[in-house]
């Protein structure tokens, strides 16, 4: 069906006619994104679906439906990843890889993650139309968001092997099941895990699609944007501990109260974010105040934090001030603190080949010079790239939003980048 309305509403004229021309179709796209919207733990609040619960397994059924129906084989490996290629291709032979997940966090929004699946989902239906096989290989990664299990993108961590079947057991959802436990129903091996594991001789490259989750394409009314970087991040768990004592009673000097302290480093890292630039950003996320009662001073807090740069150099001076702020605010207040890291992953950079052929992908279906950008956000994209040449392609947020039930994304720019993924991966070249 194509693009033609997406294409004038962005002012570009004149579609290029392809060798490979795969018809993209809209309303299937759409329909996909609303029927994955039905499965969810709170209908009518947003997207919840938590990683081995019955939304999510309805939400995967659905996409193996779709595959079946594209003419796809799946498989599900012993880390609970689907994965799933056209019936011509077989497993041992090389592809392209692009997907993402369909798991989201509390009462999130409906297109984080479910776009990355169906923009590949869709090229499969394409090319069955206009009778051609794609060297793709669609994967659904579990537990990207980190809210089911406590940590990110477990799915692609264990299947790359940077994650144990002993870290996983470690691992417990809100049930107090472990990881391997709750998604034996769903394919979870764990004596193959480590095993069923990536073949980076049998990927040409990864392109993952997702909702930009900023509002920069959106500001500039781009429809679709190539990341060439995505920031690294390190995570910290911090216990501050002073005095819990009576809020009447207890003179403002006297006080050794925790949370204070803890707000007065909140605002010192707003001050260190803007003194490292390069879009660094430091967030307390998490906040858990002891004994939290009105009429009583907060004698303890934990709380979370949570430091990303684009430049992997900034990481350890971040770190180093990081350290020096908790440790400061706490001498001058006399409270006791512990500070630990939770998560520390460097900043990646995308493979040049591979943003490159997203380039020329785009320009061939008529999008000219659609920009780059770097994603602030952390993606299975960054688990892979040390691995096989990867690079994400980026879809407009409607101001910004995401991890919220209002996100949204245009289906003509999901469309688009559809187009874009099915050009990129019509061969096997990468160039």
């Amino acid at each position: 069906m194509g693009l033609q309305p997406m294409l004038s509403a962005h002012g570009l004229k004149g579609r290029v006619t392809l060798e490979f021309q795969v018809p993209v179709n809209e309303e299937r796209i759409e329909q996909d994104i609303q029927t994955i919207a039905t499965f969810t733990e709170t209908p009518g609040n947003g997207a919840s679906r938590p990683t081995f619960s019955k939304s999510w397994r309805a939400a995967r059924d659905y996409i193996v439906k779709e595959l079946e129906s594209a003419g796809c084989k799946w498989k599900v490996d012993a880390c609970g990843n689907l994965h799933a290629r056209p019936n011509a291709i077989a497993w041992d032979s090389s592809t392209w890889v692009s997907g993402s997940h369909i798991d989201s966090v509390p009462n999130g929004g409906n297109f984080d993650g479910v776009v990355g699946c169906v923009a590949p989902l869709e090229v499969f239906r394409a090319a069955k139309e206009d009778q051609k096989v794609v060297p793709l290989e669609l994967i659904t990664w579990a537990e990207e968001e980190g809210t089911t299990f406590s940590l990110g993108m477990l799915g692609s961590r264990a299947w790359t092997g940077s994650l144990s079947r002993d870290q996983l057991a470690s691992l417990r959802n809100a049930q107090g099941q472990n990881y391997l436990d709750a998604g034996a129903q769903h394919g979870v091996v764990p004596d193959k895990i480590g095993v069923d594991k990536i073949k980076p001789t049998s990927i040409i490259g990864l392109i993952e699609v997702h909702v930009e989750q900023g509002p920069g394409l959106w500001n500039d009314k781009k429809p679709a944007g190539i990341v060439n970087a995505i920031a690294g991040r390190r995570q910290y768990s911090c216990v501050i501990t002073g005095v819990a004592n009576h809020a009447g009673s207890t003179s403002m000097r006297d006080r050794r109260d925790a949370l204070a302290g803890m707000s007065e480093i909140l605002l010192e890292f707003e001050k260190l974010a803007e003194h490292l630039g390069h879009r660094t950003v430091i967030t307390i996320g998490q906040l858990f105040p002891k004994p939290n009662a009105i009429n009583v001073i907060n004698g303890e807090v934990t709380f979370t934090v949570d430091f990303r740069t684009p430049v992997t150099e900034v990481l350890p001076a971040g770190d180093k001030g990081i350290h020096k702020i908790v440790e400061d605010v706490c001498a001058h207040r006399h409270l006791i603190y512990a500070l630990d890291v939770t998560e520390s992953l460097p900043a990646i950079e995308m493979d040049a080949r591979v943003c490159n052929r997203l380039a020329k992908a785009a320009d061939k279906i008529g999008l000219k010079q659609i920009p780059q950008t770097i994603s602030g956000a952390l993606h299975d994209a960054a688990i892979l790239a040390p691995l096989v040449p990867t690079a994400m392609l980026f879809v407009p947020s409607r101001d910004g939003i995401s991890h919220n039930s209002d996100e949204f994304s245009r289906i003509e720019d999901i469309a688009a980048a559809t187009e874009i993924l099915a050009e990129a991966v019509r061969d096997r070249r990468i160039e």
